[in-house]
């Protein structure tokens, strides 16, 4: 089979282009694969379901009747264990499980400003 001196080079024209277009694609233009687009999106959906979540945390917070005793048994914690004595008082419990949820603790413990007050 006789081929035309033309295609050599239109073929390597064509996959070097391709190559390009991806490396450009995926580096600069925000392409990902579709195991990496599954990780961002659960990412996402597990931050927003902890923001949604806040609002019960702190509503815990401001109904519990040793409020005040554990708010100041927090502040007495050094500031990088505060998410972990958050979590010994049973706010950060997301609604049908047993145990309190780190990331909801550390939200939680953010939207109670206890520097502030």
């Amino acid at each position: 089979m006789n081929t035309p001196e033309w295609l050599k080079p239109v073929t390597l024209g064509v996959l070097i282009g391709a190559v390009a277009v991806s490396a450009v694609g995926f580096s600069w233009g925000g392409w990902v694969t579709g195991g990496n687009a599954t990780k961002m999106a659960n990412t996402q959906s597990r931050d927003e379901v902890i923001a949604a979540l806040v609002p019960v945390c702190i509503d815990l917070s401001h109904t519990d009747t040793e409020r005040v005793a554990k708010l100041e048994k927090i502040r007495e914690t050094a500031a990088y264990q505060r998410w972990n004595a958050l979590m010994e008082t049973g706010w950060a419990i997301v609604p049908g499980s047993d145990s309190s949820d780190r990331d909801l603790a550390k939200a939680c413990l953010d939207a109670l400003e206890l520097d502030k007050s």
